[in-house]
């Protein structure tokens, strides 16, 4: 059955301090079947990020996701943990 999509309450301010920093970003929270929430496009490179609130576990299905997956895919659960995903910040 599939999950309403939910928007974690920092998810705004991480999107826009990534486009901030320059990224693109393209919501996939409404994707289901356990996609992660965010699609950045950051110094041509692609990044996957699954942003939780602090305190937040993955469910099992998304931690299936995230293992299954072959490119690069991050969780973040604040600005600085999405900007060091990308590179933009060390």
């Amino acid at each position: 059955m599939r999950r309403a999509a939910k928007v974690d309450a920092n998810q705004g301010a991480i999107v826009a301090a990534l486009r901030k920093a320059g990224a693109t970003v393209q919501h996939l929270h409404t994707v289901g079947d356990d996609c992660p929430d965010l699609l950045i496009g950051y110094r041509s490179h692609n990044y996957i990020i699954e942003v939780k609130i602090p305190g937040e576990k993955m469910r099992d299905g998304q931690i299936e996701w995230m293992q299954n997956w072959r490119g690069s895919a991050h969780i973040a659960h604040s600005v600085d943990e999405a900007l060091r995903a990308i590179g933009a910040m060390k």
